[in-house]
C-alpha cells in the first residue's frame, strides 16, 4: 500500500538543479493524491519556460519508481507559479518581475531580442508586457505590427488609465503610439523620463508575470529614470561579437553594478553570432567576431544567455511586424525560446537568492 507520506519522502531525492534543494523543501509540490498503484501530484516550477521541466518531470518518476514502488502508474502535473523578489508594489501592483533590456551602442539587435524574447515568454504560458522605452527612437510598434493602432483609456474613479496595446500575445506601450512617427522626437532628459513614468504609472497593465523594458542604447537619463521609478528584477544586454560592440557593452554591465543602481545582471546575449544564408542552412560565417560575447560573460563570470544568428528572416519579420519567433520551427525561432528559457531561469534564480537573503536578514 503506497503512502502519500512515501511519496513526499521519495521526491525529498528530486533535487532543482538552479535552487541547489529537493523539491519538498522548496514547497513545489502539492496536491499527492494516492489509489492504489497510481499516484499523482503536482510541481509548481518558477516559470512556466522552465528549461528543466522535462528532466524535473522524468526524475519525479523515477524517484517514486525506484524509491516507492516499481510498479506504480505515476502522473505528474508540471504547473507553475512565477517567483518575484517585490515587496514594495506601490507601483505596477501587478508585475511580478521588471526585465531591463540593454545595450551599450546602438545597432545590435536590442529592439529585436526584446520583442521576439517578450513573444516567447508569451508563447510559453508566461503573462508578458513590454515597454518601448527607447524614446527617441521607438520600434516596437513596426516590430508587433500595430503602427496605426492607439491604446484606449478607461476611467478608474479619478484616474485615466492606458490601456496597452495587445499583440501576438504581449501587451505593449510605445511612445511611437502618441507621436508622429514621420516626425523626429525632440525632447530633453526630464520630458523623456516623465513620459517612461507614465508608461508606469498611468498605465493599467493589470497581473504580468515578466515586463520587459527595452531601453535606448548607452547609458542615461532613461536607465536612470528606470531604476528610481520601479525595482527592476534584472537586466539583460546585448551584443554583437565585434570589440567595439563589446566595449560598450561591458560599460553597460558596470552601469548596472554600479552601487547607486544595484540590479542584478541576468546575462549577455550575442547577437548577430554568425551569418548562415538560407541556400546553406548548415554553414557559419562570423562576419563581426567569433564568440566576443562568450568570452565578454565569461571574463564578467555572468551567463550567456543566447547566441543568435544572423539570418534574413529574423530582419523580415522585424520589418513586417512578425517576430521570427512565431516561425516556430526555424532556427531563429528556436534561438529566441531557449533564449527565453534561460531568462526566465535566470529570474528564478536571483529571486530566490534575494528571498534567502531576506529571510536570514529577518531571523
Amino acid at each position: 500500500m503506497i503512502t502519500i507520506e512515501q511519496v513526499r519522502e521519495a521526491l525529498t531525492n528530486v533535487i532543482e538543479p538552479d535552487l541547489g534543494k529537493d523539491l519538498i523543501t522548496l514547497n513545489m509540490v502539492k496536491d499527492i493524491a494516492v489509489d492504489g498503484k497510481k499516484v499523482s501530484f503536482s510541481v509548481i516550477l518558477t516559470t512556466p519556460a522552465c528549461p528543466l521541466k522535462d528532466m524535473i518531470e522524468k526524475a519525479c518518476i523515477n524517484a517514486i519508481i525506484y524509491y516507492v514502488d516499481k510498479e506504480a502508474q505515476v502522473m505528474v502535473n508540471m504547473t507553475s507559479n512565477v517567483t518575484s523578489k517585490r515587496d514594495n508594489k506601490t507601483v505596477l501592483p501587478g508585475v511580478r518581475n521588471i526585465i531591463a533590456v540593454a545595450s551599450g551602442k546602438g545597432g545590435v539587435g536590442k529592439s529585436t531580442v526584446a520583442s521576439n524574447l517578450a513573444v516567447a515568454l508569451a508563447k510559453q504560458g508566461a503573462k508578458v508586457g513590454l515597454i518601448d522605452a527607447d524614446i527617441y527612437g521607438p520600434s516596437i510598434p513596426i516590430m508587433f505590427d500595430v503602427m496605426n493602432e492607439k491604446p484606449m483609456i478607461r476611467k478608474e474613479g479619478e484616474r485615466t488609465l492606458i490601456v496597452p496595446v495587445e499583440s501576438y500575445g504581449v501587451k505593449l506601450l510605445s511612445i511611437g503610439f502618441f507621436a508622429d512617427t514621420s516626425q523626429p522626437i525632440v525632447w530633453r532628459g526630464p520630458m523623456a523620463s516623465k513620459a517612461l513614468n507614465q508608461m508606469f504609472s498611468d498605465a493599467d497593465w493589470g497581473d504580468l508575470d515578466y515586463m520587459l523594458i527595452d531601453l535606448p542604447p548607452g547609458t542615461g537619463d532613461i536607465h536612470l529614470s528606470l531604476v528610481a521609478a520601479v525595482p527592476v528584477t534584472g537586466a539583460v544586454v546585448v551584443s554583437t561579437p565585434q570589440a567595439v560592440a563589446l566595449a560598450d557593452a561591458q560599460k553597460g554591465v558596470a552601469m548596472f553594478q554600479m552601487a547607486s543602481i544595484n540590479v542584478p545582471v541576468l546575462g549577455i546575449v550575442e547577437n548577430m553570432a554568425w551569418f548562415t544564408p538560407a541556400e546553406l542552412p548548415e554553414n557559419k560565417y562570423y562576419i563581426f567576431g567569433k564568440e566576443g560575447a562568450s568570452l565578454l560573460a565569461e571574463k564578467l563570470n555572468l551567463p550567456l544567455l543566447g547566441q543568435i544568428p544572423l539570418v534574413q528572416s529574423i530582419r523580415e519579420g522585424g520589418d513586417v511586424g512578425y517576430p521570427v519567433v512565431m516561425q516556430e520551427t526555424s532556427p531563429s525561432a528556436i534561438a529566441f525560446m531557449e533564449l527565453a528559457q534561460k531568462v526566465a531561469q535566470q529570474v528564478a534564480i536571483v529571486n530566490a537568492k534575494a528571498n534567502q537573503q531576506s529571510a536570514e536578514m529577518a531571523v
